[in-house]
């Protein structure tokens, strides 16, 4: 195992910005102190001038593995998301076969633990016929992020529209449930007014505010009636917002959210240029929606940012509109935008660390992640703040080979990213010898 000692860095965490030194020894962070000198052999890393945060979590990610490994793999995207400071993410069920069995759930994290450099979770899917085998997921509420629900179109048998077993699930599950929401008969209906689109700026109406808004605000109104610990993903209308009013301390929450990175960057008037390349689910859509998502990120009605990483291939992007898959690729990237925009003065860095890392680790209540603390495993990234750096085929790591962030310049540079106390990432290169942790929960 490493034993590292970084010096001089700038840390940000809980808040604040102080210098100090870190030392790292069995997978953990031992020791938090300025001018600590070397006790026993270890790699010294000399930080001055750098930054370092905790390692950001993702709590929504499409790998793709098994079964749309054309697209992506485990190991691949991870590889990709430590290039981007993401040191452990949760995974989505809709691969093929969907994650409808505790089998099937199991089978994923054997492949992670043997491939994956980052840390990981697997979400248990929902179907309209399989309640009985994710509440056996129940049993595993210390070892599974949580339960995920489709309350809208998805791959496969995943669009949960029965209310019986809605009801079920959200009454009897012991796990925070995460829900996709769109409602469906709205998207249908928009579909056949808009039978002749044949670009992707007509997405944002057919997949519409009206739809996103129906379908959240049922499922916070099936929460409150039931109690369950809901959290909503990538929220992406101005609507939606008036649903998340409480003030809450995150801790203290039973209804949580999440914005995506793309709904903050990217508007309706992106698909001019870029087209299917930015086709998601749910839409990006006109840019009174980016404002009001970045007004509630600031004001924490919108409690964590993720990515949906979602990558498919050149070709299939290269599709006409209504044939083309939805999803982008994101997690090489997610940080670095983030902290393009605290350059613009958008957000602070101590902003950027609560919603990417401590907020994701309070919500989902995972162990001994998502800060920089004595005994919490090593899970750090390191940022340049002043070393600039631009997307180009030669340095994207995703299996699909694109990004709709190709060209552009960031400020920043991830510098180095480590993994439960060992270097994953430096100098541009991953070092994946290295496999990452199944994430462990502090549930009740």
């Amino acid at each position: 195992m490493s034993t590292i000692l970084i010096k001089n860095a700038t840390l940000v965490n809980e808040g604040k910005q102080f210098v100090a030194d870190v030392f790292i020894k069995n997978q953990r962070i031992e020791t938090i102190a300025p001018n600590l000198t070397r006790v026993e052999k270890c790699r010294i890393i000399d930080a001055t001038g750098l930054y370092l945060l905790p390692g950001v979590i993702d709590d929504q990610v499409h790998f793709r593995e098994p079964g749309l490994t054309h697209k992506a793999t485990i190991a691949s995207e991870a590889r990709a998301a430590v290039a981007g400071g993401i040191t452990s993410f949760m995974e989505m069920p809709n691969t093929q076969p969907a994650t409808l069995t505790q089998d099937l759930l199991e089978d994923k994290y054997v492949i992670a633990a043997a491939t994956s450099v980052a840390n990981f979770s697997f979400f248990m899917g929902v179907s309209n016929d399989n309640a009985e085998e994710v509440l056996k997921t129940n049993k595993k509420r210390n070892e599974v992020c949580g339960v995920k629900i489709f309350m809208g179109s998805s791959t496969g048998n995943m669009l949960v529209d029965n209310y019986v077993t809605l009801n079920k699930i959200f009454s009897d599950s012991e796990l925070l449930i995460a829900t996709h929401c769109e409602d469906e008969r709205i998207i249908n209906a928009q579909k056949e007014h808009n039978k002749d689109a044949d670009h992707a700026r007509f997405h944002p109406l057919i997949r519409s505010a009206e739809a996103c808004f129906e379908s959240s605000f049922s499922a916070v109104q099936l929460a409150k009636q039931t109690g369950a610990r809901l959290h909503v993903l990538h929220i992406s209308t101005a609507k939606e917002l008036v649903i998340f009013g409480n003030m809450l301390p995150l801790k203290e929450k039973r209804i949580t959210s999440e914005v995506c990175v793309h709904h903050l960057h990217f508007t309706a008037d992106d698909y001019e240029q870029l087209g299917n390349l930015i086709k998601c689910n749910p839409a990006i859509k006109a840019p009174e929606n980016k404002t009001a998502l970045w007004e509630a990120l600031l004001d924490d009605r919108l409690d964590i940012i993720a990515t949906d990483h979602a990558p498919h291939t050149w070709e299939e992007k290269q599709l006409p509109y209504l044939q083309a898959p939805s999803g982008l690729p994101l997690v090489q990237h997610s940080l670095l935008l983030m902290l393009d925009y605290v350059k613009q003065g958008k957000i602070s860095l101590e902003k950027v660390v609560e919603k990417m890392c401590h907020a994701v680790a309070d919500c989902f209540q995972i162990a001994q992640r998502g800060y920089i603390r004595e005994g919490y495993y090593a899970d750090l990234v390191l940022v340049n703040m002043n070393h600039p750096f631009t997307v180009s085929k030669n340095n994207i790591l995703y299996q699909c080979g694109w990004s709709p962030l190709e060209g552009h310049t960031f400020p920043t540079t991830i510098h180095t990213t480590f993994v439960n106390g060992n270097v994953v990432y430096e100098n541009g290169q991953v070092q994946a010898s290295s496999k990452g942790m199944r994430l462990t929960f502090d549930r009740d």
